[in-house]
């Protein structure tokens, strides 16, 4: 028996040697020298092209066989389900008792019970048009991108269709994903092992230079292990040493988006695990800044810990995010002040990713991290663009929030994002109570206003 398996034995043997040799010289050629030298050979983009290609066929598919079935098309929200006119408070107020009474306005009474309609109505409004937790959710696609997360227009319209539907799964989980988590094993491998090896390296000219050369070459291993497909825009206004880099936050992807054209200090809180190996071999090569668990809630420590870095001009530009929580690509929240209480120029940037071709967005209530990267990894591509704005500082008469405020607009404005004043850490908490108390506080300014108007009369 022994005679008869041997030689099948040696040709499995020989054939699956060739299939691993073949395929990490593909990967070591194609993939992680181009990653080295920071140069593509445009296969990425002829992917991309192809699959818009493919994604317009569908679609056109599913609307002429919507037609001929007489099946309606879904459509997904809009931003602006109720429309809104741009009336002040009490014009609104004064309207309601207006049409609730013939009365003269100057002779009526401090309180009216109409006036209950302007709130109940407004609480109707908020709950019809949500702006704030549809922030937290998937986007919804005008058209199909093949994938199972869809908008909920597919149903069975034609056999090639379905075909399509079955030959683009079995490519994104039996060769896509299997190649990405090569990479992406590759290049966290390579980040740690070789930020070790430099960490033994005296402080110096020499270690700064491995220890740039050695991150950015890792995460463009790592930008690869997701096919992203990214264009940055105006890289002169690129985040310079000294400095802030303060951007909008969709994925944790969004760090090796901008790491693999840059690099940063990145601030974070220490971690276990796999993670916590990370973190502690790059802070060998590089000075990141880590907090422990305990320190988080310290913001004076925290400010300090970002002062000390910013007065040494020749450190890395530090990467913060200052909504503390991924929004779904659509809109930008509230920035945290402690951001822009510490000074330094603040360099905005506006990242926005197309989701025809895989969902960025982490929705952390619903999905882990690793169900989450293997969403990503069995994805057709990331594709995302970038842009680098002019670097702002604050104004002598303007404080923490305003700063905030302007450079969050700024960066809806050039990311096409909706400028939101909300919080989001409405996320996983409730409304604050000085939300509540300013509409309280507008509506007994403009009682005690009238009753002042009318004892001056």
């Amino acid at each position: 028996m022994e005679l008869f398996f041997n030689p099948f034995d040696n040709l499995v043997c020989i054939l699956l040697g060739i299939s691993l040799t073949v395929w990490f010289t593909l990967l070591l050629v194609f993939i992680i020298v181009p990653a080295i030298f920071g140069v593509s050979f445009g296969i990425r983009r002829l992917y991309m092209k192809t699959l818009l290609k493919l994604f317009e066929w569908a679609t056109l598919r599913i609307e002429r066989g919507a037609k001929e079935n007489n099946h309606h098309l879904h459509k997904p929200y809009s931003n602006a389900i109720i429309a809104k006119e741009p009336t002040s408070f009490e014009e609104e107020i004064k309207e309601i008792r207006r049409s609730g009474s013939n009365k003269d306005l100057d002779s009526a009474s401090e309180f009216e019970m109409s006036d209950i309609f302007y709130f109940a109505r407004r609480g109707v409004a908020s709950i019809m048009d949500d702006e704030v937790t549809k922030r937290f959710s998937a986007e919804e696609l005008e058209s199909w991108n093949l994938l199972t997360r869809s908008n909920n227009n597919f149903h069975y319209i034609s056999l090639r269709l379905t075909v399509l539907w079955g030959l683009g799964l079995v490519i994104r989980y039996s060769f896509l994903l299997p190649l990405r988590v090569t990479l992406a094993f590759t290049g966290v491998g390579l980040l740690v092992f070789l930020t070790c090896v430099i960490g033994l390296l005296p402080n110096g000219r020499l270690k700064n230079f491995l220890s740039e050369k050695v991150h950015l070459m890792c995460y463009r291993i790592c930008v690869r292990a997701l096919t992203a497909i990214i264009t940055y825009h105006d890289s002169e206004n690129k985040p310079k040493k000294g400095g802030i880099c303060v951007a909008n936050h969709t994925s944790p992807i969004d760090v090796i988006i901008l790491a693999s054209d840059g690099c940063y200090a990145m601030v974070g809180q220490i971690h276990g695990g796999l993670m916590g190996v990370i973190q502690r071999s790059m802070v060998k090569a590089c000075p990141h800044i880590w907090f422990e668990r305990s320190e988080v809630k310290d913001r004076h420590l925290v400010a300090k810990r970002l002062s000390d870095h910013l007065e040494v001009k020749t450190k890395l530009p530090i990467l913060i995010f200052p909504e503390g929580t991924c929004i779904n690509n659509t809109s930008v929240m509230m920035f945290k002040k402690g951001s822009f209480e510490i000074g330094g120029t603040v360099y905005p940037v506006a990242i926005k990713y197309d989701p025809r071709f895989g969902d960025a967005f982490w929705n952390s209530s619903k999905f882990g991290m690793v169900s989450y990267l293997l969403r990503m990894m069995s994805s057709w591509a990331i594709v995302c663009s970038v842009w680098y704005l002019p670097p702002m500082s604050r104004e002598e008469d303007e404080d923490a929030v305003q700063f905030a405020n302007r450079v969050k607009a700024a960066i809806a404005r050039q990311g096409g994002l909706v400028d939101l004043l909300w919080d989001g850490g409405l996320k996983r908490g409730k409304v604050k109570e000085t939300f509540k108390e300013e509409q309280q506080k507008l509506y007994s300014k403009m009682l005690v206003g009238t009753q002042e108007n009318r004892s001056r009369s």
